[in-house]
């Protein structure tokens, strides 16, 4: 089968690598142009681009999905299919129905619409999640459904391990879609939750927070986009791992060292950051952070 795959992200790369070695093999790959990346703002290609490079796929890379030099790049490939996946840009009309497109959001729809489903459902606190394909439609992850299948969140899953495995499986379900070609059936509007885009104040520890709703914060942003706690001194400090630590009170958002354990004030308990990352330092654990900073505690 002929196919044109839109995907942009790392969790989209995974995707590529799987669909290419299959007969449905991208003829060509669309992705989002390089762009400024990092503390030093190098600019750099998308995880979509360097995949499709080295896949040795055509590539192209607009600045506007949806305009008439796009959408004749594609029709000119004849795809029997568009699959899309996590590209970060809205696909607008006429291009939405110039060809049959499937989409690959992970998570199980109607839950979790929207351009962060695996963080939110890590954060929520939700026992499971998926993989879902379906057809997209103007409104957001809201068009018909022809695959799904769920994956358990287990207790000590963060992004990179749940995105790993959500990334295998949905590679997997697109194929069978492809292959089989199931049909479609509405999506139910009762249930639909959505995963807003994360901002710099959703990756704050805050300290109105319980203490599991924060060390899932932790894990749900662990490692690409990263929690942090503020510092009176210094930038912030970001987490990369922490747990609820029982029968500790700090003053709320107050970092405090026990017993050369290092902990956050939250609401009616404690979070110990076992984990952290100074600005502009190396990564270590909290008790090498407590050496240097311990006396700054107070």
């Amino acid at each position: 089968m002929r196919t044109v795959y839109l995907g942009t992200s790392a969790f989209a790369a995974e995707v590529l690598d799987r669909l290419a070695s299959t007969a449905h093999r991208p003829s060509l790959v669309v992705t989002r142009p390089d762009r400024p990346r990092g503390r030093g703002r190098k600019v750099a290609a998308p995880p979509v681009a360097e995949s499709a490079r080295l896949l040795g796929i055509e590539l192209i890379q607009p600045e506007q999905l949806n305009d008439e030099g796009t959408r004749a790049a594609i029709a000119a490939v004849e795809p029997d299919v568009v699959c899309i996946c996590a590209y970060g840009a809205l696909i607008k009309e006429p291009l939405l129905s110039e060809h049959e497109m499937l989409n690959l959001h992970p998570s199980l729809l109607p839950r979790w619409r929207g351009a962060a489903p695996i963080e939110r459902a890590i954060e929520a606190g939700d026992d499971e999640t998926g993989v879902t394909i379906m057809r997209p439609t103007a409104e957001l992850d809201a068009g018909p459904l022809c695959l799904q299948r769920s994956e358990p969140i287990r207790p000590n899953d963060d992004y990179g391990s749940l995105s790993a495995r959500l990334a295998g499986l949905g590679g997997e379900l697109l194929i069978e879609a492809l292959d089989l070609r199931p049909p479609l059936r509405e999506q139910p509007a009762e249930g639909a939750t959505y995963a807003e885009k994360i901002r710099r104040a959703d990756r704050v520890l805050d300290p109105g927070l319980m203490p599991d709703e924060l060390e899932r914060r932790v894990r749900a942003l662990t490692p690409h986009i990263g929690a942090f706690v503020e510092l009176p001194w210094d930038e912030p400090l970001g987490v990369l791992r922490a747990a609820v630590a029982p029968g500790e009170n700090p003053a709320p958002g107050g970092l405090a060292e026990r017993d050369g354990r290092l902990l956050y004030g939250a609401a009616g308990g404690a979070l110990e950051l076992l984990e952290v990352h100074p600005a502009g330092k190396r990564t270590m654990t909290a008790a090498d952070w407590l050496r240097g900073n311990a006396a700054r505690l107070g």
